[in-house]
């Protein structure tokens, strides 16, 4: 259990370091912005020139290096655990899945969803005290 566990922190933490350093570092090419009459566009509207994005990116860096670590990955969990929501929150509610004609966001998207309820299961005990 404790390799499945190093595993599957090993890949979280690598999804969200390689999605952030490639936003923040400029590594690849800008992907095309959703439509500025649709929800997705207007919420990105909102989110990217305001830098916000750009502040989730460092959030997720941070978050992906802890989770990759097993001695601190709850705390990268409680770092990414809010990013993860509004991930699967904006391609449930925003996109309504419109995702579904590409299948590489919403494979990664139940990926991370995955890996990381994997993990909060894992270490359940640790988080055992947050509930009292």
């Amino acid at each position: 259990m404790k390799l499945a566990t190093n595993i599957a922190g090993a890949l979280l933490g690598l999804l969200f370091l390689m999605a952030s350093l490639v936003v923040l570092l400029k590594l690849g090419p800008t992907p095309p912005s959703p439509p500025a009459d649709s929800a997705a566009g207007m919420f990105m509207g909102a989110l990217v020139p305001t830098g916000y994005m750009t502040f989730v990116k460092v959030l997720e860096l941070i978050g992906g290096i802890l989770v990759a670590i097993p001695r601190t990955r709850n705390f990268g969990l409680l770092v990414l655990g809010p990013i993860i929501v509004n991930i699967l929150a904006f391609h449930i509610f925003i996109t309504h899945g419109a995702s579904l004609k590409e299948t590489a966001p919403l494979v990664t998207t139940a990926l991370v969803a995955v890996l990381a309820a994997f993990l909060l299961w894992s270490g359940r005990k640790a988080f055992a005290g947050l509930a009292n």
